[in-house]
């Protein structure tokens, strides 16, 4: 589990740009289709923008037609939590940063592989780090 960072409001909002601090901060969502890392397929690791935790492969990240980059499970256990999500009239799984708490997206039954998941995740709350060559 790693170690939790806890900023102040201002904080968050001097380290963030405005689309991330509303995504990662104020549990919005970005539209689909329009993410930066929406189609991206090159190697490497996908990190939470607002702390830097490792969260996501691109080995596990496939595309899953919804608009929004699409996993299969975290980069490791431990690395998002989740959380029981009543907004909008609906139940869903929403899915954290384990170390900053940050919304990064939902968790769905409805994904590939043996697990069964899909890790829906706003492009606005992660970084994407390439694979070294």
């Amino acid at each position: 589990m790693p170690d939790k960072i806890e900023l102040t409001d201002a904080e968050w909002r001097e380290r963030l740009t405005p689309e991330q601090y509303a995504i990662l901060r104020q549990k919005g969502t970005e539209r689909a289709f329009t993410g930066e890392y929406e189609k991206n397929k090159a190697p490497g690791e996908y990190v939470c923008a607002g702390c830097g935790q490792p969260l996501f492969e691109s080995d596990d990240k496939y595309d899953s037609g919804s608009g929004w980059p699409s996993f299969t499970r975290p980069a490791e256990d431990g690395a998002v939590e989740e959380h029981r999500d009543m907004s909008h009239g609906m139940v869903r799984t929403e899915v954290v940063c384990a170390r900053c708490e940050g919304h990064l997206g939902h968790v769905f039954p409805d994904g590939p592989g043996p697990e069964g998941l899909r890790y829906c995740v706003n492009s606005a709350a992660l970084a994407f780090k390439p694979q070294d060559d």
